[in-house]
């Protein structure tokens, strides 16, 4: 069996894995089927992620199926399941009030504790999900960055008479511009890269925008999702709301500077949000994934065999390219 092993950032490769012994207690093995790079993978394969440690095996977006399972486990041999890839303890405060997105121990696969880009891994059954029979595995490896978007819509209220602006057209940017249009609202979508506009507007009727042609209107908005994760996204943003909106934001910008006075003028509501809360969110954006009318065939790029990792992750760093999928089935 093979995995994607980083010594060090900058330095992956394919090697072969030591042999996984049995799944004990509530574990299961699982056959890796899909795995998607997100941008948390690009930042540890950079460095640029201050909490990741070394050496690391990448990835935490996983869809796979158990083909060994414990004699404690929740999950039957031989179900297609989709991947928790953080941690909680279940007993701290927030766990113990059902916000097992903010565990004081959580941790997180591909992270700060080895991830999924391996044709097989153990894990607890406690963090798999089965999948029902009519989700293809192409949107099932959507399901843990589209959880992020549904656990961050619920802050806020969309309906067909908002006006929402999602800044950043990354993978979640774009999944959150496709919840949007969904839910009926009107979407106007904000990235600096042209490439990333074009796929925009392949999921529907959204405006799509550079951000020196939205600094030319006087547009103001309902609701604004910040995704671009950069202190310019977060300070130009806020300036997107009109008086009484909300803005949500989902990228982790290291630091900006808000402008208090503005904010308390115009009532405006500042949400941060992180993950999601498991199984509650999964459930609900599984059931989004499940709806035909809902559009997200765009979004996902190109799928790659994982031993081609280097020109996956080179294609990832352009920012030119949606989703991109590594297919496990194949050596």
């Amino acid at each position: 069996m093979l995995e994607l092993f980083l010594q060090k950032p900058k330095e992956m490769k394919v090697r072969e894995m030591e042999p996984l012994a049995d799944p004990v207690g509530d574990e299961v093995k699982i056959r890796v089927i899909y795995g998607g790079i997100c941008g948390s993978d690009v930042g540890v394969y950079l460095g640029k992620l201050k909490h990741a440690t070394y050496p690391l095996r990448p990835g935490h977006e996983l869809v796979g199926t158990v083909i060994h399972a414990g004699p404690d486990s929740s999950v039957e041999m031989g179900a297609r399941v989709v991947i928790l890839p953080n941690t909680f303890c279940g007993e701290c405060s927030y766990c113990r009030n059902g916000d097992t997105n903010i565990c004081e121990r959580k941790k997180s696969l591909g992270v700060n504790m080895d991830g999924g880009f391996s044709q097989e891994f153990l894990i607890s059954s406690k963090y798999v999900l089965p999948l029902p029979d009519d989700l293809p595995n192409e949107k099932a490896v959507l399901i843990e960055p589209f959880a992020v978007v549904v656990h961050a819509f619920k802050k806020v209220k969309i309906t067909k008479e908002t006006s929402v602006c999602i800044i950043g057209c990354g993978n979640e940017g774009m999944l959150a511009a496709a919840l949007a249009h969904h839910l009926g609202a009107r979407v106007t979508a904000v990235d600096i890269n042209p490439h990333k506009l074009e796929l925009v507007k392949q999921i529907g009727d959204i405006r799509a925008v550079l951000p020196e042609d939205l600094a030319l209107e006087s547009k103001r908005f309902d609701v604004v999702i910040e995704a671009g994760g950069t202190s310019s996204s977060v300070e130009n943003g806020i300036q997107l709301v009109r008086p009484g909106g909300s803005m949500v934001v989902i990228g982790l910008a290291p630091e900006a500077i808000l402008p208090v006075a503005y904010v308390v003028r115009n009532e405006l509501t500042l949400y941060g949000t992180i993950i999601y809360n498991f199984p509650s969110d999964y459930l609900q954006t599984i059931e989004y994934l499940r709806d035909p009318h809902f559009c997200v065939d765009a979004i996902v790029s190109s799928i790659m065999p994982f031993t081609s990792f280097q020109q996956a992750f080179e294609n990832a760093l352009t920012g030119n390219y949606g989703k991109i999928i590594l297919s496990f089935n194949e050596a």
